[in-house]
């Protein structure tokens, strides 16, 4: 996996910034995997309880703690401590100001998905990207980290489709459940804010558009949408007859009796990672599903036309009794249907390599004129279908050829939230909507 030869001096120095959840899935695939070739110098947040939540568990896989720095002394710590990249994870709306300033900074990128939340931010990292190419050197280049394009099931779809084995593509099916343990998190926590978040249509479905690009190898020209809060909220839960309400689990009786509420406290790593931590930013981990705030959708359709030419219709539902998807394509000689169910989570509450893992996997071609069989998908091993493992891989060891082109650039990253922000932009006007007239990029 890594070259056990390389010096010190010769690993790749990344820097974190932003030190929740999705960092965990970062700092500790180099200290326990990747020490060989990879090595962090420094971590950044607004929050200094997480940072040395970090550091003890750099400490506990056998990496050195690193130098901690407020979000505000950004540009100190690439100045002190050198990385060659910096990986973002903080909130979302917040991506493009760290992807931005560190490229200027000389630094190459790696960002959790989405890349940004709407288009002028998405503008502003496409400008950083542009300027500092055109100065040469080292720096401008930003990797999204798609970790569902790494997934075996995923990849032998993009095999299948790129060898013709139902012609042409015409029409794409795609429905995507979350349940109402994972789909429920997304309204307790930042998320629920569609400041924070761009909504579930570009924070969560970023991955679903990005393999719909990444399979067909296209873009997307329109977008017409339509979604609601259907079932979180305080005025829903008032419709089905709810009395009870609060405003976080923390503290409140009527949690105790609620099926939907995260007590944070029953959780080593959700308790040192926020409720020991909120006193510095007042986070709180635990809101009610069903209070007042949520300013997102939970039930989104849309229908999308391809520069291909190819369709899609596609639904995500955020309150399922099951946790998984179905896409079907049609093309001129068949079709390809791919059902996978997975393993639900509450983000950080619990191992991350059994996050988004598969309990059920079908793949079935059907060709004109011909029976149907079912495809043989590699086994993968690891959280999101085996994903992460070569993902990981990819990003921190020694990488083998990728025939699929499966690494994503800013471009992919872009592509992947177009969809999205032009879906929030229908549901808002009730119209379709040209994705060159969100953001035009070449």
């Amino acid at each position: 996996m890594s070259d056990s030869r390389l010096t010190a001096s010769q690993k790749k120095r990344y820097a974190i910034v932003g030190t929740g959840g999705r960092a965990i899935f970062y700092y500790t695939a180099i200290a326990r995997d990747f020490s060989a070739t990879s090595v962090i110098v420094a971590l950044c947040d607004t929050n200094q309880t997480r940072m040395a939540y970090a550091n003890s568990k750099l400490d506990s896989l056998g990496h050195n703690s690193v130098p901690t720095y407020p979000a505000a002394q950004l540009d100190q710590m690439i100045g002190d401590t050198k990385p060659d990249e910096v990986i973002v994870t903080t909130i979302d709306r917040t991506h493009h100001l760290y992807i931005v300033r560190a490229l200027e900074l000389g630094c190459n990128v790696i960002t959790e998905k989405p890349m940004t939340i709407d288009a002028p931010r998405c503008r502003e990292i496409l400008d950083a990207v542009e300027r500092t190419e055109a100065r040469g050197g080292q720096g401008g280049r930003v990797r999204v980290t798609f970790n569902y394009r790494y997934a075996p099931h995923n990849t032998k779809v993009f095999e299948l489709l790129r060898s013709g084995a139902i012609g042409t593509v015409a029409s794409v099916h795609f429905e995507w459940m979350l349940n109402t343990s994972h789909g429920a998190d997304y309204f307790r926590r930042w998320h629920r804010d569609r400041r924070n978040s761009g909504g579930l249509l570009v924070h969560k479905s970023t991955h679903h558009f990005d393999l719909v690009n990444f399979w067909l190898q296209t873009r997307p020209t329109t977008v017409y949408a339509q979604g609601d809060l259907k079932f979180y909220g305080r005025e829903n839960a008032e419709r089905r007859g709810a009395t009870a309400f609060y405003a976080r689990a923390r503290g409140s009786e009527a949690a105790r009796e609620d099926p939907f509420a995260l007590h944070m406290e029953d959780h080593e790593q959700l308790r040192a990672l926020y409720l020991d931590a909120e006193h510095e930013d007042a986070y709180y981990r635990d809101q009610c599903v069903f209070s007042d705030g949520i300013s997102i959708e939970d039930t989104m359709s849309l229908l999308v036309r391809y520069r291909n030419g190819a369709v899609m219709t596609y639904s995500l539902t955020a309150y399922a009794p099951w946790e998984g998807f179905r896409v079907s394509f049609n093309g001129t000689c068949g079709r390809l249907e791919l059902e996978v169910v997975e393993n639900s989570y509450v983000n950080s509450g619990s191992d991350q390599a059994a996050e988004g893992s598969i309990e059920k996997t079908t793949l079935l071609l059907r060709p004109l004129f011909e029976k149907p069989r079912e495809v043989e998908i590699p086994a993968g091993v690891g959280a999101h279908g085996g994903g992460d493992t070569v993902l990981l891989n990819d990003l921190f060891g020694v990488p083998t050829t990728d025939d699929c082109m499966r690494a994503a650039s800013h471009i992919d990253g872009a592509l992947s939230i177009l969809t999205g922000i032009a879906a929030n932009r229908s549901i808002a006007t009730g119209q379709v909507v040209h994705v060159d007239d969100v953001l035009r990029i070449p």
